[in-house]
């Protein structure tokens, strides 16, 4: 059943070879939502893995963007959206292909930002694929310590306390619900970030400009995380975590966070080094100090070293 007020609202799939069952069972989820395949954009970073080609077999009234190169998340993000947005989106959804929506979900995130109009950035809570029991997320704050953000609730256990409208300073951008407005304000992500970070910082910058960003706990979309990185505690993706940490210091950071950082992120790599050496992780934790490096130096995220062989580290 279609919600009430869904027909203003699009969605925004962003695809890098993210496999075909993925993407199937993401659109599949959106569909029972209630979208319309026209009012799905799927954005295709240059997939070579069929996934593109397997969901406009499926799905031929799909809106499409299919971009030449790998554009990251931001950059396909915001090509979604513009879309959306020039064919007179009220609001946008932006869901990772990785990600499938309970069939409420949509219906309690509009209700939600129906019962505050001050709420321009909305997520639900989002549930771990392998084992959706637990949580992956409920929202984020900012730290400035570790990543210099938290998830909260992550592995923990899913229950009637995370059911709750929750504020917060930043969703996931695995599942992310901004009304027109917020884009209007303050713009579209950070493009030049890539992936990892863009998304805490788009609601950073939705905060300040004076909209509400929560978590709806009512509602729920299941995550596979990191997949289309290798998922889990891997190179490529502490490797842009690392980077983009950086910026977002440059950006917002003083000297107070700063020296939060160095503290807690940078001179624990020696002990996470060593640790990582008996877990596995060791390229992991390299590929951080050399993101964090990369960023200090002024280098950025592309999609040319994220290929496999890109770095020795993957």
């Amino acid at each position: 059943m279609k919600p009430r007020d869904a027909d203003g609202v699009w969605a925004v799939v962003i695809n890098w070879n993210g496999g075909a069952e993925d993407n199937l069972a993401c659109i599949a989820s959106l569909l029972a939502a209630g979208f319309e395949e026209a009012r799905i954009v799927f954005v295709d970073n240059a997939s070579s893995d069929g996934s593109r080609e397997a969901a406009q077999a499926r799905h031929p009234r799909l809106a499409r963007i299919e971009n030449d190169t790998n554009e990251g998340f931001g950059g396909g993000a915001n090509r979604g959206a513009q879309l959306a947005l020039e064919a007179g989106a009220s609001a946008v959804l932006f869901v990772n292909n990785d990600v499938t929506l309970a069939p409420d979900c949509l219906e309690l995130l509009l209700a939600a930002q129906g019962a505050g109009p001050e709420l321009g950035v909305l997520g639900p809570r989002v549930l771990d694929a392998r084992d959706p029991s637990r949580l992956w997320c409920a929202g984020g704050m900012l730290t400035w310590r570790q990543n210099l953000s938290t998830l909260l609730g992550h592995g923990q256990p899913d229950g009637p306390a995370w059911r709750a409208l929750r504020r917060v300073d930043y969703v996931a951008g695995c599942a992310m619900l901004v009304s027109a407005e917020v884009f209007a304000a303050i713009g579209f992500f950070e493009a030049d970030w890539f992936a990892y970070g863009e998304d805490v910082d788009f609601c950073w910058r939705a905060g300040r400009a004076g909209f509400g960003v929560a978590t709806v706990g009512e509602a729920s979309c299941v995550h596979a995380p990191s997949s289309a990185t290798g998922g889990g505690y891997n190179p490529r993706r502490k490797y842009m975590q690392g980077v983009n940490s950086v910026w977002f210091l440059r950006k917002w950071g003083g000297t107070r966070e700063w020296a939060r950082f160095f503290a807690y992120d940078v001179l624990t790599l020696p002990p996470l080094l060593l640790a990582g050496a008996f877990r596995g992780r060791a390229r992991a934790v390299l590929a951080k100090a050399w993101g964090i490096a990369s960023g200090l130096a002024g280098g950025r995220v592309s999609a040319a070293r994220l290929e496999p062989g890109g770095t020795w580290l993957w």
